[in-house]
C-alpha cells in the first residue's frame, strides 16, 4: 500500500516557484501538509462519515438515516484502492488492495456492515499514514531544491544587468550576487570578496571566505560583500541538481530483495485467494452456517495479505538514499544502496582520491655554501617560476605567497620541457628544474628528498646549487580517519592502487595506515587487481576519480567516484558519487547501507510474525474482524515507519560517529 515516489511524483511535489530568500541562514525543509494529500482527505472523510453513522446507529436512529452513511464510507474510503486494484487485475496482477476492498464488501454482504465499514476506515487511514510517510521522502529531496534561488542577476557584456530564471543561466555567464542573496549557480568568483555560508552544501559550520578564483555553489548564502561569479556548471549539473536527479532515478529502481519479494507476492496472493475460497467452500459443503463461515474467510483474506512484507524493503533503502544525498553522497539506485552494505574489501586510488591532486611545496632545503636561507631560496625560485603555467611552478609560487614573500620581476624567462625554467631575478641567473638534468651525477643534494617519496626540484643561482624544494600531493583532510573506518567495517585495510611511483605511494600508505600498496599500475592493471580480489570471494568497492580509474570502477562490485575532481567518464561509470570529495562520507554511507539492510530484516520478521500469528488465531480460534484489520494494518504502518527512520538527520550522524569510533 505504500507508494514509492517515482520521478514524476517527485517532480509534482517539487515546487521551485518560491522567491530566493535574502536571509543568510539555511532554508528550513518544508513538510507537505497532511490534508494536501488526497489519501488523507479521503481517509478523513471516511472516518467522519463512519463516526456519524455509528453515532446514529447506537442512538437508535432510523435505518434510512445511518445506513446511507455507511455506504458513503465504502465509497469514499474504498473507491481509489478498488480502482487501482481493478487496473492491476486488468494487467493480470493481483493487487492486495483489491483483496481488502473485496473483504469489506463481503462482510457487508452478510450483514456485517459495521465491520466492513470499520475495515474500510482503518484501511484508508493506514493508506493515508503511508502516503504521509512517503511524502516525507519527497520533502527531503524538495528541501534541496528549495536551496537554489528561482532567479539570478546576470551581467550583460556591454554593461548593465538583467534578472533571469536561475535555470536559464549558461556556462560562461557572469552573475552578480549581492549581500544576503543566494548564489544562483555553481561557479568561480571573478571579482569581490565576501564570506559565504555553505553549511547546507558542505556542512561547514562557519562561513567560508571567498575571493577571486574561489569556487562557490548554487544555493549557498552570500555574506556582506558583493561577488561577481562566472558560471562553470549548467544549472542542471549543479551539486544540488545532481543530488536531486540521482535520488529521483534511484526511486525508480528496485533492490534484488524487493524484486524477489514481489515475485513471491504474486504467487502468494494466488495461494491466499485459493485458501480463502477453500476456507469458505469446504465448511459450507460440510453444513456450516453461511454467515460465520464467510466472516472467517474474509478475516483470513485480510490478515494473510502480504502488505507488510511488500513494504519491508524499499522504505529503508530509499530513506537511506535520500539521507545520503542530503550529505553529498549520490547513490544511483536502490540496488547500489543494498550492495554498499555487502562490501568487504576496498581499493583506493591515490591521486585525486586520497590526495587533493594538486602538488604542494612541503619542504625547502638550502644547500651549504649558498648563503641563502629557506625564504630566500623559495623567493628566487618563485620569482623565476611565476611566468610558467606548469603545475609545479604554480605550487612554488603559491608556497612563496603563503609565506608572505614579495616576488621581484623576472627577466629573460625561458622554459625547456623536461629541464625547467631559467630567468634573471635581481641581476642573478636562476634556474629551477629536475635534479637529474641540472645536477647530473651529483645526487646527494636531492636523493634524500626523493627517498621520502617527494618530487625534488633543484634551484641553481648563478650556476651553483642553492637549494632543493620537496613537493608532494597533499593528503585530503580526514583521509586517515576514512581508511581507519573502512578497515573497521570490512575487517581488512584498503588496497592502494596507483599509477604513481612506489616511493610516493609508500609514503602516502604510511600516513593513512594502508599496507597493501600496488604502484606503477596502468588502467588494465587496476582492473586485474580488482578481479583478483573478486576471484578470492571479496565484494570490492573501488574509489577513484580519473579516466584511468573508470575501468576499475566498472569492474568492481561497487564503484564510487570523487565528484569535484572526478572525470566525466568516472562519474558516469561509478555507482555512487561523493560530491564534496569528503572521504569521511565513505565509511558513513557503508554503515548507513548496513543499517538499512538490518531494518529490512527487522521488517520481514515483524511482517512474518504478525501475519503468522493472525492467521493461526483465525484458523484455530475466532479472530474478530475488527481486531484482524487492526493487526494487519498496524503491522503494515509499523513496517513502513520503521524503514523511514533513516530519513532522520540522526541516522547520518550516527553513521558518522560510528565510523569515527571504529577508527579510534
Amino acid at each position: 500500500m505504500l507508494v514509492i515516489p517515482s520521478a514524476d511524483m517527485m517532480s509534482t511535489l517539487i515546487d521551485r516557484s518560491a522567491p530566493p530568500t535574502a536571509r543568510p541562514t539555511a532554508v528550513p525543509r518544508r513538510r507537505t501538509r497532511v490534508l494536501a494529500l488526497p489519501e488523507a482527505r479521503w481517509a478523513l472523510s471516511a472516518l467522519l462519515l463512519f463516526l456519524v453513522a455509528l453515532a446514529g446507529q447506537l442512538l437508535g436512529a432510523p435505518d434510512w438515516l445511518w445506513e446511507p452513511l455507511y455506504i458513503a464510507v465504502y465509497v469514499t474510503g474504498g473507491w481509489e484502492p478498488g480502482l487501482e486494484g481493478l487496473k492491476a487485475l486488468k494487467d493480470k496482477t493481483l493487487d492486495v488492495d483489491l483483496l481488502m476492498v473485496v473483504a469489506a464488501i463481503g462482510a457487508a454482504a452478510i450483514g456485517q456492515v459495521l465491520d466492513g465499514a470499520l475495515l474500510i476506515v482503518i484501511f484508508a487511514t493506514s493508506g493515508a499514514l503511508e502516503a504521509v510517510a512517503t511524502a516525507r521522502t519527497a520533502d527531503s529531496v524538495r528541501g534541496l531544491l528549495d536551496l537554489a534561488p528561482a532567479t539570478a542577476t546576470r551581467l550583460l557584456p556591454g554593461g548593465g544587468e538583467e534578472t533571469v530564471a536561475a535555470d536559464a543561466l549558461a556556462v560562461g555567464d557572469t552573475v552578480l550576487v549581492r549581500p544576503g542573496e543566494r548564489v544562483g549557480a555553481d561557479g568561480r568568483v571573478l571579482d569581490g570578496a565576501s564570506e559565504v555560508d555553505q553549511a547546507t552544501i558542505t556542512g561547514e559550520p562557519l562561513p567560508a571566505a571567498k575571493a577571486p578564483g574561489d569556487e562557490v555553489f548554487a544555493g549557498t548564502v552570500n555574506g556582506t560583500g558583493a561577488l561577481r561569479v562566472r558560471v562553470e556548471r549548467d544549472p542542471s549539473d549543479s551539486v544540488i541538481a545532481r543530488i536531486v536527479k540521482m535520488v529521483q532515478e534511484a526511486s525508480e529502481t528496485k533492490a534484488p530483495t524487493q524484486l524477489f519479494i514481489e515475485r513471491v507476492e504474486q504467487r502468494y496472493s494466488l495461494v491466499m485467494v485459493a485458501a480463502t475460497l477453500a476456507l469458505f467452500a469446504v465448511p459450507l459443503a460440510l453444513g456450516a452456517a453461511l454467515q460465520p463461515t464467510l466472516l472467517r474467510a474474509m478475516t483470513f483474506m485480510i490478515v494473510a495479505s502480504p502488505c507488510a512484507v511488500v513494504l519491508a524493503t524499499m522504505p529503508p533503502l530509499l530513506s537511506a538514499i535520500a539521507n545520503a544525498g542530503r550529505h553529498g553522497v549520490l547513490v544511483k539506485s536502490a540496488v547500489v544502496m543494498e550492495r554498499l552494505g555487502q562490501v568487504d574489501a576496498v581499493a583506493l586510488d591515490k591521486t585525486g582520491t586520497l590526495t587533493e591532486g594538486t602538488p604542494r611545496v612541503t619542504e625547502v632545503r638550502p644547500l651549504p655554501g649558498s648563503g641563502l636561507d629557506e625564504d630566500a631560496v623559495l623567493r628566487l625560485a618563485a620569482a623565476a617560476e611565476r611566468p610558467s603555467e606548469h603545475p609545479l611552478a604554480r605550487a612554488v609560487v603559491d608556497a612563496a605567497r603563503a609565506r608572505g614573500l614579495s616576488l621581484p620581476d623576472a627577466e629573460g624567462f625561458s622554459s625547456a620541457p623536461g629541464l625547467g625554467v631559467t630567468a634573471t631575478v635581481e641581476g642573478r641567473e636562476v634556474r629551477v628544474g629536475a635534479p637529474a638534468r641540472l645536477l647530473g651525477d651529483d645526487s646527494a643534494a636531492y636523493e634524500e628528498v626523493e627517498a621520502e617519496g617527494r618530487t625534488a626540484v633543484v634551484v641553481l643561482v648563478d650556476g651553483s646549487p642553492a637549494g632543493v624544494l620537496g613537493l608532494a600531493d597533499r593528503l585530503r583532510p580526514g583521509a586517515a580517519e576514512a581508511v581507519g573506518g573502512l578497515t573497521a567495517l570490512t575487517g581488512t585495510a584498503p588496497v592502494l592502487l596507483t599509477g604513481d611511483n612506489r616511493r610516493a605511494a609508500d609514503r602516502l600508505a604510511a600516513e593513512t595506515g594502508i599496507h597493501d600498496v600496488r604502484a606503477g599500475l596502468l588502467p588494465q592493471d587496476k582492473v586485474t587487481a580488482v578481479r583478483e580480489l573478486a576471484d578470492a570471494g571479496r565484494r570490492v568497492m573501488v574509489v577513484g576519480d580519473g579516466v584511468n580509474d573508470a575501468p576499475a570502477l566498472a569492474a568492481a562490485h561497487t564503484g564510487v567516484a570523487m565528484g569535484r575532481a572526478g572525470s566525466d567518464l568516472a562519474l558516469e561509470t561509478a555507482d555512487a558519487v561523493v560530491v564534496r570529495d569528503e572521504l569521511a562520507a565513505l565509511p558513513a554511507v557503508v554503515r548507513l547501507s548496513r543499517t538499512a539492510r538490518r531494518l529490512v530484516v527487522q521488517n520481514l520478521v515483524i511482517a512474518g510474525v504478525c501475519i503468522t500469528a493472525l492467521v493461526v488465531w483465525d484458523l484455530a480460534g475466532q479472530l474478530p474482524l475488527p481486531l484482524g484489520v487492526a493487526g494487519h494494518e498496524g503491522s503494515t504502518v509499523l513496517v513502513g515507519l520503521n524503514g523511514l527512520r533513516l530519513l532522520r538527520e540522526s541516522a547520518w550522524t550516527s553513521a558518522r560517529k560510528g565510523s569515527v569510533a571504529e577508527h579510534r
